[in-house]
């Protein structure tokens, strides 16, 4: 039984994470995995937080596909499919402790990256894309953040911001599903759990909602450096917890 502040916490996390995710198109688990994993054991977490993220995606994924460069979204997907075991493996058998630390340094880093530029110069190239679905793939079993480096490397490319949207999208929604799927085997795909998604799920829901009327009412790119700054933080309290 969570208590009252426990509860509080959570639903404070997902709205947060939802207000993110509304107003910028990502984010929500960067901000949702550090608070989330100091409430509970990051095990219990990565699934909800998942859940929530796919969500956000299905209502407009159709909208995507024809959009998608597959030759480009394919190998990522399929190297991050062969790599989600091994993070699997480190979240389910490594100190939560340790877990919750690499959430944060993963977050602070890719809160810095983003604003400072740093990308892969060049076309996307078929050795690359493997490493980065690698990557992502082992990032996303053990953290349950696997975008940060499939971002910076898409958003690297010369294609129209529509279609770098679109890959992403793909991409991000395709290892999500594969990652739920391999949670539910491991048992810890429930809604009932130490982080219930009946808490999460409203206020994810309300901060969703209320970031994607803010984005017409807000200028993005100061609510980028806010956010950016607000994860900046978030990563820092979870390195020193």
């Amino acid at each position: 039984m969570l208590s009252v502040g426990v509860a509080v916490a959570a639903f404070t996390a997902a709205t947060a994470g939802g207000l993110v995710r509304g107003m910028s198109g990502f984010g929500g688990s960067l901000v949702m995995m550090p608070l989330l994993s100091m409430i509970a054991s990051p095990k219990y977490v990565v699934a909800p937080v998942l859940l929530l993220e796919a969500f956000a995606v299905v209502p407009v994924l159709r909208h995507f596909i024809g959009r998608a460069q597959w030759r480009v979204v394919t190998p990522i997907c399929v190297a991050a499919f062969a790599a989600l075991p091994f993070g699997a493996y480190a979240l389910f058998n490594a100190d939560p402790s340790l877990v919750r630390r690499a959430i944060g340094f993963i977050v602070l880093l890719f809160a810095l990256a983003l604003p400072s530029g740093v990308r892969y110069e060049g076309p996307p190239r078929l050795p690359m894309s493997v490493a980065l679905g690698l990557l992502s793939g082992v990032l996303l079993g053990g953290t349950g953040i696997g975008g940060p480096p499939v971002i910076l490397y898409l958003l690297s490319g010369s294609s129209p911001s529509a279609i770098t949207r679109a890959n992403l999208m793909i991409t991000v929604m395709a290892i999500s599903v594969a990652a739920l799927a391999l949670l539910w085997v491991r048992g810890v795909l429930r809604v009932d759990g130490p982080m219930p998604l009946w808490l999460l799920a409203p206020g994810y829901v309300l901060g969703l909602s209320a970031g994607m009327r803010l984005f017409a009412l807000v200028d993005e790119r100061r609510f980028r450096r806010a956010t950016l700054g607000f994860m900046v933080a978030i990563a820092a309290v979870t390195l020193l917890a």
